[in-house]
């Protein structure tokens, strides 16, 4: 029974997972590699996420063994636990990167990275026990109602990037529940009227980013000076790069912030079009897999928290590779499995074991094998 329990394991998106960390590992590593002293990350910042990547694949493995049925019948657990994390940072929570985002427990962690998966497993097991509710716009209004209140924790830290990764789950697992796409539009337009609420409730340095983006011309206190730092690494990467640990950009510290949000850009920059075209080939692969496990889950939860893990990921992913390349304004999103950040790194892991847990029982087990 338990070679054919192993049979289902994707080890195709197992070994994705493995590169994708490896070579994050090595980006930071040339990013962190001239740190100036007055900086607080060092040259160990590297074996740290070394460290954490080795230790969250353990996590995925043993989460995988884990039936995620059992975990759904929590569901209400699930969301408590998410909004009283984020209540609890709201209250006691200490401020790094600009917003209040951050719980001390032996270590500085951030909440909402834990709290996506969580919110994942509520709404998967919340549409899939409702399916007709989903495909009425009173059904979709209450999902979305239930959703507002950790959106607005997030946002409220400030961390607008975040808020909109809850948003993006929350639509992504809204069509895969086949909700009617009336009633997505009929929603939107009902939100559009709030926007300027929205607008004036942004701090001063969000509502900047957005129009710097709009009109480069208007920036006099050099708030884009990173978004045009990330243009120069990806554009002087040429083809093949600079070569590793020789990026100008990364190595003489013009790129800041190099080893989380603009990652990419030292990709780009020391390994060229050949390197962020293989970055790109890995997630292909790796949203290939979960959109996959998504077709052979032999049920509406497992489905739903499959489209969950694709939805979080992909708009991160796309976020963060859009902000590099100067076609959004600056989010602060950062590129998931590659950026250096523990919380995050293991909140992904959680996810993708969740996903091999999904596509390993696919099929019922036959105990007498």
């Amino acid at each position: 029974m338990q070679r054919r329990f192993w049979k289902h394991f994707d080890f195709v998106l197992l070994v994705s997972v493995v590169v994708v960390i490896g070579l994050g590992v090595a980006l930071i590593y040339s990013a962190t590699l001239s740190t100036e002293a007055n900086e607080e990350l060092t040259e160990r910042s590297f074996f740290r996420q070394a460290v954490l990547g080795a230790s969250g694949i353990v996590i995925l493995v043993l989460v995988s063994l884990l039936d995620y049925q059992i975990v759904g019948s929590m569901q209400w657990l699930l969301y408590l636990a998410a909004v009283g994390m984020l209540g609890a940072v709201a209250i006691g929570g200490h401020t790094g990167f600009g917003a209040q985002s951050w719980l001390t427990l032996g270590r500085a962690v951030q909440p909402s990275e834990l709290a996506k998966v969580l919110l994942i497993l509520f709404l998967a097991k919340f549409l899939a026990d409702h399916p007709q509710q989903t495909r009425s716009l009173t059904g979709l209004v209450l999902s979305g109602a239930i959703m507002l209140l950790p959106v607005f924790l997030v946002y409220r830290q400030p961390d607008f990037g975040s808020a909109l990764v809850f948003l993006a789950i929350w639509l992504g697992m809204m069509f895969a529940a086949g909700v009617r796409l009336g009633h997505l539009a009929l929603l939107g337009l009902a939100s559009a009227t709030a926007a300027p609420v929205l607008w004036f409730s942004m701090k001063d340095y969000m509502q900047q980013r957005i129009l710097v983006f709009l009109f480069p011309a208007r920036d006099v206190t050099g708030i884009s000076y990173n978004s045009r730092q990330a243009l120069i690494s990806i554009g002087s990467g040429g083809w093949l790069g600079k070569g590793f640990l020789h990026g100008t950009q990364s190595q003489l510290y013009f790129l800041r912030v190099r080893h989380t949000d603009y990652v990419f850009s030292v990709l780009c920059e020391e390994l060229g079009f050949v390197g962020a075209l293989f970055l790109l080939i890995l997630l292909f692969v790796l949203f290939w897999r979960i959109l996959r496990a998504a077709s052979l889950a032999r049920d509406d939860f497992g489905r739903l928290v499959c489209a969950g893990v694709f939805s979080m990921l992909f708009f991160q992913s796309a976020v963060n590779i859009a902000v590099n390349m100067g076609l959004l304004p600056v989010t602060g999103l950062t590129l998931p499995l590659v950026s250096y950040g523990g919380s995050s790194l293991w909140a992904t892991l959680l996810a993708l074991g969740l996903v091999e847990s999904v596509v390993m029982r696919h099929k019922k087990l036959e105990f007498g094998d």
